[in-house]
């Protein structure tokens, strides 16, 4: 009777395991659907007080980072006329990656699920299209190609995100003409686009100095990592408070995006201008804003001035390549050409 009992026992545990291995099986994917359905409700949350194609792939890029990091997130769609290219470098790096992300959304052979790479770039597109229209979503990532579980995400993001998307277009036909930017007041890019040919053409005409200051926020990814991006707004507001302070009617203060702002500075030459950078690094550390303990927000400046017939696109390059010196030799400080 021992024995026979005994065999039972071990006949039962026998079909016990396979039913726990399942119990497990299903748990674990359960698990994985719940997380999944969080990253969802994250982006549906920071997606949804996002009205602009900018905006909106700037705040893609932010929730996407901390789980694939990446180099640059851009968006074109050929029938609207738009292009968003939103990239986290500077300098020579920052020209580099948005060229090569231009030639990868240009280039009609890319097909989805493959990666071209160039100089230790690996660049993957995504196409949405629609009934009416067409769009590219494109991601550049350094130094290794996506792992499977990071393109599974991406995947599962693509029609939250082609959603938002299709939202931002509709919002931008009915305010094309929108000139400030929602969060700060301030000036945005097409009021820059629209202004600027025209102070150069001024300067130059009557001999007048024309500065141009590129400026970039010190440690604000860390602001939003640990206070939270409602904190980070009010940082970019009263940032933009600062600025608004300092700058003359005659002047033109953008809101380029995130965490960018740029001043063109008219009848002000290069050392003028200098001082007056070097008051905006004073005035956004005397904000006294931390992260945490040992992390404070500063600010990383770039200024030079407009040389004799020099075009507009070399004029940004220069000035670029001064905020990409200044963050290079340690942030918080004022880089000049």
């Amino acid at each position: 009777m021992t024995i026979s009992t005994n065999q039972y026992q071990y006949g039962d545990s026998n079909r016990e395991q396979p039913q726990l291995a399942e119990v497990m099986a299903e748990l674990d994917n359960l698990k994985k659907q719940s997380e999944r359905l969080d990253l969802a409700n994250k982006l549906h949350a920071r997606m949804a007080g996002v009205l602009s194609l900018t905006g909106m792939i700037e705040a893609y890029s932010v929730w996407l980072m901390p789980l694939v990091n990446h180099e640059l997130i851009g968006y074109n769609n050929t029938s609207r006329q738009k292009r968003h290219l939103f990239c986290s470098g500077h300098g020579p790096q920052r020209r580099s990656a948005i060229a090569f992300a231009e030639q990868i959304i240009d280039d009609k052979s890319t097909v989805i699920g493959s990666f071209v790479k160039r100089d230790g770039r690996f660049a993957y597109k995504w196409v949405f299209e629609t009934t009416d229209d067409e769009g590219i979503l494109l991601i550049l990532k350094k130094g290794h190609e996506l792992l499977s579980s990071e393109m599974d995400l991406v995947n599962d993001s693509l029609e939250i995100l082609a959603e938002c998307l299709r939202r931002g277009l509709e919002y931008e036909d009915l305010c094309e003409k929108a000139s400030n930017d929602a969060l700060t007041g301030l000036s945005n890019r097409r009021v820059f686009d629209e202004r600027i040919q025209a102070m150069m053409a001024g300067a130059k005409r009557y001999n007048h100095p024309l500065s141009m200051i590129s400026m970039d926020l010190d440690k604000f990814k860390a602001i939003n990592d640990n206070l939270g991006h409602q904190a980070g707004d009010h940082v970019l507001i009263a940032v933009a408070d600062v600025f608004k302070k300092v700058v003359r009617s005659t002047d033109l203060l953008v809101r380029m995006g995130g965490d960018e702002f740029l001043i063109v500075l008219d009848r002000t030459d290069r050392e003028s201008a200098r001082i007056l950078a070097e008051r905006l690094c004073v005035a956004i550390d005397l904000l006294d804003i931390w992260a945490n303990d040992t992390t404070k927000l500063g600010i990383s400046i770039g200024l030079s001035e407009m040389e004799d017939g020099e075009a507009l696109q070399h004029w940004l390059e220069r000035t670029d390549d001064m905020l990409y010196h200044a963050k290079a030799k340690g942030r918080a400080q004022v880089s000049v050409d």
